[in-house]
Order: structure tokens, then sequence, then C-alpha cells
């Protein structure tokens, strides 16, 4: 075995899930002279392997993991080891029928597919660390090993279980949480109803109720399923550091994935990663931009992994279009662009059979690197050689926008205004105008600290929790400049209205008072109009109206019909040395742009350069360097202004100034030194 360990990650990662376990051994040899061809250094094994390496419960079995790991160090490819704990084995299913989940109608899961496991299961997790201490004790210093990679897209399948161990667990959880159950009957609001409780053992979960359930049961029970999975992968995590204390340890997120708090996890891993797959005929991948710069904020703009995508198609849509030629590239650099450090893909070679034989691969059915596939992975893992010296650069942003799960989990809770308003939603009718001006964008938390920023955006912030306010206050006061929205400042974190008129924890920030909410039925429209130079118009407007009275804000747009007509849509107030902005409809985006260009003028914040609409930049930075990122989503050829300067062409090798030229699908990474 050759000597291969060193610091993780020295170089842009570039591979993909390998299972080699369906494959012969003579597969094996000719899988490392296509990895080699291809540039790959970097392969995930193991995710779905726990049957092999543990045909009974008293049984193990590395000899092929012991084969696959010395072949990867002789071969110079790293190893992103996994635990393998995402698909348990057969006989766990058949000995131990309480280790799988139960759905909400009382039925129980079975095996035969992946993810069959409660996560609240004893049996479950001592399983599962046994087999990960057999790992770590084994392998842990093995020249391959760069990385631990625990479990597999946690909750992705089962995010919620309803059993019996359950049960007993969320209780043990409430306890911890309010001390008391006479405090749990105060934050739930459980006079409502008749719903008080006397004795923990009368909280069930909130299953199959005969109507709405508990609000603040349901929250609750949305934070203890993500605690419960969390703790799964801490289980690991510490066993894993026991005996690794330096090495890396993940698992792998997915895009804007409700059911679990990526911030709160985020916390216990040494580098994020996450799984990417946009629709390829859906055009420029606005969405998969907006997870890359919420994943690369998870760890406050560390670098992250781009750990799943796909090279042509998926299997699991009802319809699975190609990636057309040359787009696999673009969005793989688009990872790259906004703060990624490693482009893998799921998965290596495409399996003969299983339920993803169809999904596409790094290596074809045809086996071979003749592929038009591998052709454009092997161009790629080439091209990336070139530019290892931008792994750890960062994006620097001076707008930010407020993400919470806790708000989203409660913001879609049922019984609401509107079942038509959904979080991401709102957060997107924001953040596509960045996107399209370039605007570098990072996502906060409601209670870190704004001070970097100088425009904050808070789409739909329907639960302000203590402390909040006073954030955001303190953010305006000191100059900065702050977005809301409809239905923002309602309750508390426990679901629980704030009283003193909406948005009472903001009506001093905001300078208003919203006395009543309008939700409109679908289809129904209104319109606000504008006589300010800057925004003048009419503009159309759905789904939501605020009742607004000015209490030292000023009316920015007023709506035009209904009985409120003429009573504020939009609003700003003057606070300490910034403004707060209000809008309380949903306009339509040409609204939504010409405020948000009014707001990035006031605030001074600019793209890295200018750039037609569809060519996506961004700009990483090392202390003495910067790397300029200029992808062209756009079906023509564009040119585009340079500023002052000379710049390197990382892929062209070539120096560059005034102007570069870019065809369909086409990009350019430019160096230049920091001054």
């Amino acid at each position: 075995m050759a000597s291969m360990r060193i610091p993780f990650p020295d170089k842009i990662c570039y591979g993909g899930d390998y299972n080699p376990e369906q494959w012969p051994e003579e597969v094996w040899r000719d899988d490392m002279r296509l990895m080699k061809k291809a540039g790959v250094n970097f392969v995930s094994v193991g995710i779905f392997s726990w049957a092999l390496l543990q045909p009974d419960k008293e049984r193990y079995d590395f000899a092929w993991l012991d084969r696959l790991m010395d072949l990867l160090a002789d071969n110079g490819i790293y190893a992103d080891l996994a635990t393998a704990t995402a698909s348990p084995p057969a006989w766990m299913a058949r000995d131990y029928p309480e280790t799988l989940p139960v759905d909400e109608n009382g039925a129980r899961y079975t095996n035969g597919s992946r993810q069959h496991y409660c996560p609240n299961s004893p049996v479950y997790r001592e399983y599962g660390q046994k087999l990960v201490r057999r790992l770590v004790n084994r392998y842990k210093s093995h020249p391959a090993l760069a990385m631990w990679h625990i479990n597999n897209e946690y909750g992705c399948h089962i995010s919620r279980c309803y059993c019996k161990q359950c049960e007993a667990a969320f209780r043990v959880w409430l306890k911890d949480q309010y001390g008391s159950i006479e405090t749990l009957n105060d934050r739930w609001g459980t006079n409502f109803w008749s719903q008080t409780y006397y004795d923990w053992s009368e909280i069930h979960l909130p299953g199959k109720t005969p109507t709405y359930a508990n609000p603040g049961q349901l929250l609750d029970y949305q934070r203890f399923m993500s605690d419960s999975l969390l703790e799964c992968y801490l289980g690991e995590y510490r066993v894993i550091k026991e005996g690794t204390p330096d090495l890396p340890v993940m698992t792998n997120f997915m895009p804007h994935f409700k059911p679990l708090d990526y911030f709160k996890w985020a916390k216990h891993m040494d580098i994020v990663t996450w799984d990417s797959y946009p629709e390829p005929t859906a055009g420029i991948p606005v969405g998969a931009a907006m997870d890359h710069d919420l994943m690369r904020s998870l760890r406050g703009g560390q670098p992250f992994m781009l750990m799943e995508q796909v090279t042509s198609q998926v299997n699991w849509r009802q319809h699975n279009p190609l990636k057309r030629p040359g787009v696999m590239r673009l969005w793989s650099y688009q990872a790259l662009a906004r703060g990624g450090d490693g482009i893998m893909f799921f998965q290596w070679r495409a399996s003969r059979a299983g339920a993803e034989k169809f999904h596409g691969a790094m290596v074809t059915h045809t086996g071979d690197e003749h592929s038009r596939v591998y052709k454009e992975v092997e161009q790629l893992g080439n091209e990336l050689k070139m530019l290892d010296e931008i792994v750890g650069s960062r994006i620097s942003a001076k707008a930010a926008i407020v993400f919470d799960y806790d708000n989203w989990w409660a913001l879609e809770l049922p019984s609401k205004p509107s079942a038509d308003v959904k979080y991401i939603e709102q957060i997107r009718h924001y953040y596509d105008h960045l996107f399209r001006k370039n605007i570098a964008v990072d996502f906060v938390q409601p209670a870190d600290d704004l001070s970097r920023y100088d425009l904050v955006i808070a789409p739909a912030l329907y639960m302000v929790a203590e402390g909040v306010a006073d954030n955001l206050e303190r953010f305006v006061g000191n100059g900065g400049t702050l977005l809301t929205t409809f239905f923002s400042g309602i309750v508390d974190e426990h679901d629980r209205i704030h009283l003193g008129g909406y948005p009472a924890p903001l009506r001093k920030l905001l300078g208003i008072c919203v006395e009543e909410f309008d939700p409109m039925l679908p289809g129904q429209t209104n319109r606000v109009a504008v006589t300010e130079a800057t925004l003048y118009g009419e503009y159309s407007c759905n789904l939501w109206a605020d009742l607004i009275r000015l209490e030292g804000a000023q009316s920015i747009a007023a709506f035009t019909d209904d009985f409120f007509a003429g009573m504020p849509a939009a609003t700003v107030n003057a606070f300490g040395k910034g403004k707060a902005y209000y809008v309380g409809t949903q306009a339509e985006p040409a609204f939504i742009s010409r405020l948000l260009d009014r707001l990035l003028s006031d605030s001074n914040v600019e793209a890295p350069l200018a750039a037609p609409e569809g060519v996506e930049v961004t700009c990483r930075e090392h202390e003495d360097r910067r790397y300029w990122f200029i992808l062209n989503h756009l079906p023509e050829t564009v040119t585009i202004p340079l500023p002052p300067g000379q710049f390197d062409d990382m892929l062209g090798r070539t120096t560059v100034s005034d102007n570069i030229v870019l065809q369909k699908n086409e990009l350019s990474i430019l160096r230049s030194l920091n001054v």
C-alpha cells in the first residue's frame, strides 16, 4: 500500500460514490484505470454495505473492504469511508422488528428498500455503533482513509416515526425542554380544546387526530425528530472521533430539506456536504445556486463539498431527461463558484441491477471510456487539477437572507390564514433577483451577528423568538438596511401569538401596525401604485394583503383596489442610522426588482462585475488573490467587459484583459491579485 495520508482537503476533490461490491473484482482493476484517466482522486465507499460487512448479528466480514482500501491506496485515490448504517441488513428486521419505523396510521414499514430504521431504536443504534467501532479500529491508520461518511441523506425517506419507542423518547425530550408539565401546558396553550395534561404519560405523538393537532405539539415533534436523527448521527460521530480525532466527519445534506435543522446539524460536521439534482431542462439553476449559498453559510462561509450530482439523468422523477452537452461541466463549476471545494457524483459506475440502475453515472452501461458522458467527466476531472489553489478561498457577502428552520416548520403548520404561503417560495421571490444581479448572498439565522452585512432580507419571518427583535433593531440602528414582508412578527418560539397588534415585536422597528390581513384566493389579484420616481408605476400583487396603519413609517406603495384602496402596501421607517422596509403583499417581480435595486444602491452592495442577466458571476478570495467565476447560462455567445487590469485565465492558461467572450454553456475562471 502507498503512503498517502495528508491534510484534507488540500486539493479539489473529484470522484463519486463507488460501489464495487456490485461488481466482480476484475472490474475493480479497470475502475482504477478509468478513475486515473478521468482525474478522480476521491471516492465514497461502503455507503450501503452493512449487509455484506455483517452477515449476521455475531459475524463480520471485512475482507472485501480490505482489498478495496488497499487497491485505492495503491492507485493514489482517497476514500471517504462510510459507516454503512443507512440501510440495516435483513436479519435486523427479522430478529428485531421493533427497529422498523411506524407511520402515522400505526402501520410498520418493512425492509427491502433503504432507511428502514426507527431513529430512536436502541437496537439500531447499538448495532450501528458496534459496526462503526470495528470500522474505525480496522481502518484508522489506513493510508487511503481521508474522511468519514456517516449514514446517508438522513431523513430522506423516513423523517418521522410514530412507534412506542419514539413516544417514550418524545416524553423524555419534552421533560428536558420544559422541566415541568405546568410549563409545557403554558407553552402549548393546552387550555384550548381541553388539552391540559396532568401527567407526562398522557402526552402522545401527534399522529392521526380527528382534526388539527396542537400547534405547539406539532412544532416540538418536528424539533424532536430532527434531534432524534441528529442523535443517531452523533452516536456514530463520537465513536469515530474517539478513534480518529483528526479526520473530518460528515453526512450528506439535501437541497432546502425541511425535516432537519441543518444549521444545528452543521455544528457537528467538520465539512458540509450536500447532494444536488436540479431538473436539467428547467433553465438556469437558480435553486441550486441558492442551495449552494445555504450550504456555504451553514458553517459561517466555510467551503463545502458537492457530494452528489448526476452526470446525465436521474431515475426517480416521472420523466428523466438528459443533461445536454456542457451542462454537467457548467453546473459543476457553479458549485465551485459558490464556495465548493469538491465535485462528486452519484455514482461512479452505473448499476446493473436495483432501483437505481437507470440513474446516470460517471461510467455508463457501456462500461468504457468511449461514451459522451465519460469524455465530459474526463475533461472536467483533468481541468480541476489546475485549480487546487482555489481550495479554502471564501466568498465575501454584504447581503444576507434570514433562513430559520423553526420559522419554516411553524409557518407551514396547518390552520393558518393561507395554506399557500410557503417559506421557500417567499425566500425565492427575493433571492432570485439577487442571483440575476450577481449579488453575493449569505444565509443567516435570526439571532446571528449581522454587523458584517449592509442589507438583510427576512421574508415571512412569522416566528420571532426572544431576542430576535432586539438583534434586528441593533442591526438597523447601527446603519443597516432591513427588508421584511407580510406575516412576519406574528408568533413566539412556541407558536403563540405576540400580543399587542401585529407585528408586535417589530412594530417599533418597522413603524407600523398591521390591523388585519386579507389572504387572497387563488387567481385573485390586487394592484399597488407607487408615485416616487425610482419605483414609479402600478404593479399587480396576489396571495396576501396587509391592512397597515402607519406609526412613524412612510408609505412607498399603496393598494389600488378593494375597501383598503389607498392604504399602504409597502413602507419604510427610519430607525437609528438605518432603515427598515416592509412589504405587505406578494408583489409582482418587477416591483421586487426595482425595490431591491434601490436598496442595493442605497447600501452600496454591488456585483463583482457587470454582466447580462443569465451570466452568473461570483468572486472567491484568499488574502492575496481573487478568483472570478463567469458562467454563461445563456443560449448565445456573450462578451463580458472586465475591470481595468490583467487577469490570468486559469483554464485557458492565458492572460486576458478588457473583456472575455463565452459561448453557450461556457465559463471562465480568472485570477487577479488583491490590491
